[in-house]
């Protein structure tokens, strides 16, 4: 019994200085467990984005993808360089899903469907920040951080990010269902997060913080008392998310009007 309890003192011991080195804050301040390396994580994302491009259809409307890239670029260059990885991909997926989404090291995805609602390039950069900030706040480390502390204990150190038993576990981690392209949304503090980080980069970067709250707007629309769109399908509502992005640009500073004309790049 007196062996049996040291062992269990020592484990939580260890358990307690292994989540404690995992312990960091995100952008906003908000406390996080990350239990894996950016680096891994840019490498997850990396393969996850290849296979991606291998599986769903790549839009060949160079129009649309100079249009898209022009805003991300946008965008990134107000970001920095990032550890874990050199450079931001932008990919156009030709689609009807009204949908978005970016990956550990740099791999950004933007559906057709979403240039529908997303009506000019201050909508779009509302998106493209928003996603944008779920990188740089590292909220796929954090759910997949989550999930294996929930279902594999703390034998992280065993797992293989790419291996074949953890692989579903990964998925999820990136917001990537079990069939690629299914997205899945992140928390309500993360969701939250990305937009105050996104509203904040879409600013800088010269476009309109108040067309974010008429994108959403658009997005409600668009569910025509139906199921939600891909966007809205998690917390917060839309109703939630206009009144916090409302009271987002109160705090932000004058924007600067001179961004790149991007929407000329559409038409």
């Amino acid at each position: 019994m007196r062996h049996c309890s040291k062992l269990l003192l020592s484990s939580i011991i260890a358990s307690s200085v292994f989540l404690l080195s995992g312990c960091s804050s995100s952008p906003t301040g908000r406390q996080q467990v990350l239990l894996f390396s950016e680096q891994d994580m840019s490498q997850l994302g990396a393969q996850s984005f290849e296979q991606l491009k291998q599986q769903e259809k790549i839009s060949t409307d160079t129009k649309k993808q100079r249009y898209v890239q022009c805003v991300t670029d946008a965008i990134t260059a107000k970001v920095g360089p990032q550890p874990g990885f050199d450079k931001w991909e932008v990919v156009v997926f030709e689609s009807k899903q009204i949908n978005a989404f970016a990956l550990p090291g740099g791999k950004i995805g933007v559906y057709t469907g979403l240039l529908n609602v997303a009506t000019n390039q201050d909508q779009l950069a509302t998106v493209i920040g928003h996603e944008i900030g779920h990188v740089l706040a590292q909220h796929s480390n954090e759910r997949l951080s989550r999930s294996q502390l929930a279902n594999a204990g703390l034998q992280i150190s065993s797992i293989a990010l790419g291996g074949q038993q953890y692989g579903d576990a990964a998925m999820a981690g990136l917001g990537l269902g079990v069939q690629y392209g299914i997205l899945m949304p992140y928390g309500r503090a993360q969701e939250s997060e990305s937009d105050i980080i996104g509203l904040k980069l879409m600013a800088e970067a010269g476009f309109d913080p108040y067309q974010s709250v008429e994108l959403w707007k658009n997005m409600a629309k668009a569910s025509n008392g139906q199921q939600p769109p891909e966007l809205l399908s998690t917390h917060p509502s839309h109703d939630t998310r206009i009144d916090d992005l409302k009271e987002g640009i109160t705090e932000l500073p004058a924007y600067d009007p001179s961004k790149p004309n991007c929407d000329a790049l559409r038409s």
